[in-house]
């Protein structure tokens, strides 16, 4: 019996290790990006994954809509907004 548990010991080891290196810290930029991402407002500057940087016109549930140059409006899902970035940034 303790010989069985010996032999799991560097099993249970190696995936409390693997938690605490891997996935906790990745359902920690999960939460803040959640967070991020429900605080959006009318008005704030953003960079998408793609790439695209643009000011926050419209909100809705699942969509944003994003102006990018004057008069050129895009649409884009919420889960694609990378960062909100400071005021001032997109000329």
């Amino acid at each position: 019996m303790m010989a069985s548990l010996t032999g799991m010991l560097p099993l249970v080891l190696m995936f409390v290790v693997l938690y605490f290196i891997m996935i906790r810290p990745q359902m920690k930029r999960q939460k803040e990006h959640r967070a991020m991402i429900e605080a959006l407002a009318k008005g704030d500057e953003v960079a998408t994954a793609g790439g695209i940087l643009g000011t926050v016109t419209r909100l809705s549930e699942g969509y944003l809509h994003l102006e990018i140059a004057n008069g050129v409006e895009v649409q884009v899902q919420r889960s694609a907004v990378a960062q909100v970035l400071p005021k001032g940034t997109v000329k």
